[in-house]
């Protein structure tokens, strides 16, 4: 190996680290409130309803950021999108640790995800720029899949220690100070790129889409606490009219944010509702089993987050093999066989309780790690591989709002399943409404199987009237065109 070719190798790792560490970063941010929750309300006299939004906030913030991120960053810098959202990760967070109130608490939360919304979409964005079509792409996405998972594995039980050290404002602390030392480390090593074409800023398109779906997600927020609510529905409608509203202008303008013609391709098609199954199906039913632990049987939040350690970190060490995969299983088939293996995973969570043993819990997790982590490296490839090239991280963005969209769908059924649909007090309760939510869960999971699988291979009759043409994004298929 050339002198040259071992710099640029080296480069690559280098591009490949950084852009890793910004999803590790944010999902640990995400994650706080999992083990910090109690302090948190006990210090600034929060009710169970300022809590949910404690909770949820990072989450409407980066739903409503994501695609119009990664928009930005594809046509003015994906780097210079990066950096911007990691300086409003580290400006949010100390926001966060001087909140003397929960409203500002939450507002420093949306603020958090809407800087986190930036490092996703463009971390992701600048790996599909970077590395090309094949083993090579499907090992750094498996990185940064794998990172995901490492951030719900580290985080929940790293809040809960410096929790424990400094209060319930330490995580916050610290994680300005990872957001500041990763925008000095995206500076240095992180190569700007952008589209060959930049396009003119769709600020309709970023306006409705964003205000639309953070209405959409504080309208599921608000109805965890119950449907009697008149703010629910008026959020939930004010939503849904925004949403159509963007999906009219995105119709009519010549330069659209997200050419809703891609929605034709079976492969963004295919990706984008995987996305959301997954959201909706295994990530919101396994992120409430710390707490249907803590109602039935009064274990430890920090019990609950060790225990969601056979999840996430199963599914983190996953992600980074499933570029050993063989070559015939394609990120479709992936995407298909992923589904599938969480929904096993997650029917084998029926009938845990009231007795919650270990050997019920540990199989179950351990199994739906294992397909959550083909799954996510599968869908950390398509996103980027199934739209045209220059728009990495508009493809990265949109896969991660309908993952955001489908979580928030997902744990709004969940939480109300468990919480209010059965009128029988005590464990006995709870395992009622557990038992639905899961059957529940399973369906989202093996309807997005059903969807991918029914999706053809793209055809070039299929392609959007913006798109250049794109080869086979399966790992053995062609070389897909890069600036």
């Amino acid at each position: 190996m050339t002198a040259a070719a071992t710099t640029e190798r080296r480069d690559a790792a280098a591009v490949l680290a950084v852009a890793a560490a910004g999803p590790l970063l944010v999902l640990i941010a995400f994650t706080v409130p999992l083990t910090t929750l109690t302090s948190t309300a006990e210090a600034l006299g929060a009710g169970s309803g300022i809590q949910a939004w404690i909770m949820s906030a990072m989450s409407v913030g980066a739903a409503a950021g994501l695609l119009s991120s990664g928009a930005i960053g594809d046509d003015y810098g994906r780097r210079r999108t990066f950096l911007a959202g990691t300086l409003m990760l580290a400006g949010a967070s100390v926001l966060g640790a001087l909140a003397l109130t929960a409203p500002v608490l939450v507002i420093a939360r949306i603020l958090q995800g809407l800087g986190g919304a930036a490092i996703l979409a463009c971390s992701l964005g600048l790996i599909g720029h970077l590395f090309p079509t094949g083993p090579e792409r499907s090992r750094a996405t498996g990185v940064w899949a794998a990172a995901l998972g490492a951030g719900v594995a580290i985080g929940p039980i790293l809040s809960a220690g410096l929790d424990a050290l400094g209060g319930w404002q330490m995580p916050y602390v610290m994680t300005a100070l990872a957001a500041a030392a990763l925008a000095v480390a995206g500076r240095a090593l992180l190569p700007e790129s952008q589209a060959a074409a930049p396009r003119r800023i769709d600020v309709a398109g970023a306006l409705l889409l964003g205000l639309g779906l953070a209405a959409l997600l504080a309208g599921l927020t608000e109805g965890r606490s119950g449907w009697d609510q008149l703010s629910v529905f008026v959020l939930l409608a004010v939503g849904a009219v925004l949403v159509v509203g963007f999906i009219v202008v995105e119709r009519q303008i010549a330069e659209p944010m997200l050419d809703l013609a891609l929605f034709r391709r079976p492969d963004f098609a295919g990706a984008t509702t995987a996305a959301l199954a997954s959201g909706a199906g295994v990530l919101s039913l396994v992120s409430f089993v710390p707490t249907l632990l803590e109602r039935a049987i009064g274990t430890a939040p920090l019990i609950g987050a060790v225990l969601l350690l056979a999840w996430s970190a199963t599914t983190a060490v996953t992600s980074l093999a499933a570029r050993w995969l063989p070559t015939w299983l394609t990120p479709r088939m992936q995407l298909i066989v992923g589904l599938v293996g969480v929904a096993a995973g997650q029917f084998a969570l029926f009938g845990i309780l009231p007795e919650a043993s270990l050997g019920r819990l540990l199989p179950a997790l351990l199994f739906a790690g294992l397909a959550n982590g083909v799954l996510n490296a599968a869908l950390g490839y398509q996103a980027v591989a199934s739209v045209p090239a220059g728009r990495s991280a508009m493809g990265s963005g949109a896969n991660n709002t309908a993952r955001y969209l489908g979580s928030a769908i997902g744990l709004t059924v969940v939480t109300v399943l468990v919480t209010h649909a059965n009128a029988m007090p005590g464990a006995a309760g709870l395992a009622g409404g557990w038992n639905r939510a899961v059957l529940v869960s399973v369906g989202f999971s093996l309807l997005g199987a059903l969807v991918v699988f029914l999706a053809r291979e793209m055809t070039p009759a299929s392609s959007p009237r913006s798109s250049a043409p794109i080869a086979n994004a399966g790992r053995s298929g062609a070389a897909r065109c890069q600036e």
